[in-house]
Formats: C-alpha cells, sequence, structure tokens
C-alpha cells in the first residue's frame, strides 16, 4: 500500500496536469510557451484549471449516479491527460519542447542576474520554500479547526464522502419537515466546488481524514505563487524583482492564516478572482479566443467557489467593456454605474435582501473598525499604505493604456465591498474584525499584484523610459 506521502501528491497531480496540459493546448504558438513567464502561468493557472474540472466531472458523476471512487474520478482524468498530453507533442517539435524547458531552467537558475543578484536571488527561494515547508506541516498535523469549516463547508464533504456521491442540503424549514431523508448545514446553499475537493484528497487515502483532506489549501497557495510571478514578469519585472513581489504577495498575514488553518473558501475566492482578473488583463493584451476561453473558465470558476463569487465575477465587466468597446467604453460604463447605483437606491428603500445581504438606504460604514483593520492592526501590514502611495505617486500609470483594465477591476472591487459595508447589515459584523477581514482577503491578492505592477511602471518613468506595456514578447 502506498503511503500518504506518496497517494497525496499522485493523486492531486492528476488533475494538475491536466490542467497544466488545458494551458498549454490553448496558448498559440512555440514562442508564447517559452517567452517570459509562460512557463509558470501554465503551472500556476494549470492547478486552479484542472481544480475546477475536477470539481465539474464529480459533479458530472454524481448526476449521472455513478459513486465516487479512484476509478471512476481519477480514471477519467488521467486518460484525458495523458490523450491530451500525446496530442500536444504530436504538435509540437522536439526543438520546439527543448527550447521551451531550457527557458525554463535557465529563468530558474537566475542566469540572466548579475552575481549579487543571483544570491539574492536564491536566498529568496530559499525563504520561500522554507516558509512554504512551514505551512504545509501546519495544514497536514492541525485537525479542521475553524468553526464556519465545521459548520458550513466540511458538513458536505464528510456526507458526500460517506455516501459516495453528492447530495442536496435543505434550510431548517424543509429539514424538519423532510423527517430525515434530507440533509442540513448552516449553509446549505453554498457552492459545492471546495467540499468536492476535500473529498477527493479523502478518497486518495482512502479515509476520512479532516487534516489531509486540507491539503488543497495549501496546493492552491503554492500555485498562486507561480501565477503571480507570472503576471510580474509579463508586466515586465525581470526575475529578481518579480520573485521579491511573489514573496510580498505571499506575506500577506491573513492569508497565510487562511493555509495554516484551512476550511474557509475565503482564500480560494481571492485566488480564483485574482486569478480571473489576471486572465482577463491578458485578453486585453492578446484578443485571441483561447485566452478568451481561459479568462471565461477561471471567471466560472470564480463564481462556482463562494456565493459572493457572482459579483466579484461581475467586477471584471467594466475592463471587458472597455476593452471591446474602446470608443464607447467609458459611456457604457458610467451609464452602467448610473443604472447599478439607481438600482441600489430601489432595492434599498424596499427593504430587498441580495445575497443574504439586507440593503437598507442607511449610509452608515463603520470608518472607524475599517480604518482599525486596514491600517492599524497586522493583518495586512503596510498594504493599504502601499496602495494608497502607489495611487497618488502612480496615478499616471493607473490610468495608461497598459494597466487601466486592471485598473477598473480593483476599482470596481474595492466599490463593492465599500456598497457592502457601508448600505448592508454587514456593517454589524465589522466590529467584530472577522468579516470585513473575510471579505477584504478576496480583494487584496489582486490589490497587491496591481500595486506592484503600477511601481514598476512608476520606477520606469523615473528612470526616463516609457512604462514597459504589458506584452508577451521574451
Amino acid at each position: 500500500m502506498l503511503s500518504d506521502s506518496l497517494r497525496l501528491p499522485i493523486g492531486w497531480a492528476v488533475p494538475w496536469l491536466l490542467g497544466i496540459l488545458l494551458v498549454i493546448a490553448s496558448q498559440t504558438g512555440g514562442a508564447a510557451r517559452h517567452s517570459r513567464g509562460e512557463a509558470a502561468w501554465s503551472i500556476g493557472s494549470g492547478w486552479f484549471v484542472g481544480a475546477f474540472a475536477l470539481s465539474l466531472w464529480m459533479r458530472a458523476l454524481s448526476l449521472l449516479d455513478v459513486q465516487f471512487s479512484l476509478v471512476s474520478i481519477g480514471g477519467p482524468i488521467a486518460i484525458l491527460a495523458i490523450g491530451l498530453l500525446a496530442l500536444i507533442v504530436k504538435r509540437t517539435n522536439r526543438s520546439e519542447w527543448s527550447q521551451c524547458v531550457r527557458a525554463a531552467l535557465s529563468e530558474l537558475r537566475g542566469a540572466a542576474l548579475s552575481q549579487s543578484a543571483r544570491v539574492l536571488w536564491f536566498a529568496t527561494l530559499c525563504w520561500l520554500t522554507l516558509r512554504w515547508f512551514v505551512l504545509l506541516f501546519d495544514v497536514t498535523t492541525l485537525p479542521l479547526y475553524p468553526w464556519d469549516a465545521w459548520i458550513q463547508w466540511a458538513t458536505k464533504a464528510r456526507v458526500w464522502y460517506e455516501l459516495g456521491h453528492m447530495v442536496p442540503f435543505e434550510r431548517s424549514d424543509l429539514w424538519f419537515s423532510a423527517g430525515g431523508s434530507a440533509w442540513f448545514d448552516a449553509a446549505p446553499n453554498y457552492p459545492a466546488t471546495v467540499p468536492l475537493w476535500q473529498v477527493w484528497t479523502n478518497i486518495i487515502l482512502g479515509r476520512w481524514d479532516d487534516s489531509l483532506m486540507n491539503i488543497p489549501w495549501w496546493l492552491l497557495a503554492v500555485a498562486f505563487m507561480f501565477v503571480v510571478y507570472a503576471t510580474l514578469r509579463r508586466a515586465g519585472c525581470n526575475p529578481l524583482a518579480a520573485l521579491l513581489g511573489t514573496w510580498l504577495v505571499s506575506s500577506l498575514p491573513l492569508a497565510n492564516v487562511h493555509v495554516a488553518l484551512a476550511g474557509y473558501a475565503d482564500l480560494p475566492m481571492a485566488a480564483y478572482y485574482a486569478l480571473a482578473a489576471i486572465a482577463v488583463w491578458r485578453w486585453t493584451d492578446d484578443r485571441t479566443v483561447a485566452n478568451a476561453a481561459i479568462a471565461c473558465v477561471i471567471a466560472v470558476g470564480c463564481v462556482s467557489v463562494k456565493t459572493p463569487g457572482v459579483v466579484w465575477a461581475l467586477t471584471l465587466l467594466p475592463s471587458v467593456v472597455l476593452i471591446a468597446f474602446p470608443r464607447r467604453g467609458w459611456t457604457i460604463i458610467v451609464a452602467s454605474f448610473s443604472v447599478a447605483i439607481a438600482a441600489l437606491l430601489v432595492l434599498a428603500r424596499t427593504e430587498a435582501t441580495v445575497l443574504g445581504y439586507h440593503l437598507h438606504l442607511d449610509f452608515a460604514p463603520p470608518w472607524r473598525s475599517m480604518f482599525e483593520s486596514m491600517f492599524l492592526l497586522g493583518n495586512w501590514h503596510l498594504l493599504w499604505y502601499a496602495v494608497l502611495a502607489i495611487a497618488v505617486f502612480g496615478w499616471r500609470e493607473v490610468v495608461s493604456r497598459p494597466i487601466v483594465p486592471l485598473s477598473l477591476t480593483v476599482a470596481t472591487g474595492l466599490l463593492f465591498l465599500f456598497v457592502v459595508f457601508a448600505f448592508t447589515n454587514a456593517r454589524a459584523w465589522v466590529t467584530d474584525q472577522t468579516t470585513v477581514n473575510r471579505a477584504t482577503l478576496h480583494l487584496a491578492p489582486l490589490l497587491s499584484i496591481w500595486a506592484l505592477i503600477v511601481f514598476h511602471a512608476w520606477l520606469q518613468r523615473l528612470r526616463g523610459t516609457a512604462a514597459m506595456p504589458v506584452t508577451s514578447a521574451a
């Protein structure tokens, strides 16, 4: 029998490999595969695509009334991955593959850096590796701890694992009237993606393990670091600057807490949303059908992680509109925001409930608690100070043509958070420093990446060179 240390890597390598191959297959031309940061992009985004594909297949098996097992879940995914690999190899000549591998290994060695920069490069790599091993120790040794993780997410995972298929969860009134034929937890309407990851992990292990089943949170966080590095490289940063930026994003304290104390869906929500925004941003530069497809898949994955994912996905629309309609884009955006504000006022006057939040025209933002969370407590270190400073000093870069689509997404996300805390019943949860931090976490990784991109462009302008546009060229 294989040990857990072999079962888990092999079991999760299958959907990850499928995701990587899907991303590689979507890239056009060999040059795109070995250009700046594309190897890291394929590895990082591949995990998210593969994990989402895994959840879709498990949903399909339940609809077909097929029991969950290693064979029924992992078998078809492995076969699809092998077939896709054969197709990619057939379409790609050996010299192209060797060129891709050499480019990736050269970047990993820091070959383009000076000797002193290479020392810092390897020191940072060692530091990140050590940090991730420490987080891995936390994830694999701590039992499922967060309260909401037990009453909202793991409940579904436990039931679906024991039954071998998905069953619906109902609200309390239907549960009482069902006479024992229905299942109930604190959030029966929450999406199934995260619990399905836990189910798959336990199926790999062959038993229920409330510690090891949280390994997807660690894998997600590691994969996201590849995405951050690839994004910064694509934005024009040199390898060392991109790696240091990756270290900064990975050091967000509250994000690390959500890795170590895994079980909430907020970190997956933040990662999928950031990846969706980056994928849309990549599409604005290289408007191919493949890039649009990847962006759509990640956006749908964002919706499938947590209920607010619907609204977070909608915040991507302004940047899409701006690029799709270059002449009338701003007019459409302003008109849409005006309609949205009018709708908000109408809904607020009618005491409506949207996604569980009660809208009421009572503008009373909890300024003090929000200020404490963002600027005084240690949840974000200096993130919000840096964002304000960069927005002020780098305002030209914020609205520049290469960056403005991403800036628009960030601005829309900030507006969404402000509306939630200013107009809904969520303000009551801000003072206890729980909901405000978990909701802000959804935007924080993307905000960090955006700040680093703007800062790099600002430095380029100070040095007297034009800000390097987003490009896929090597």
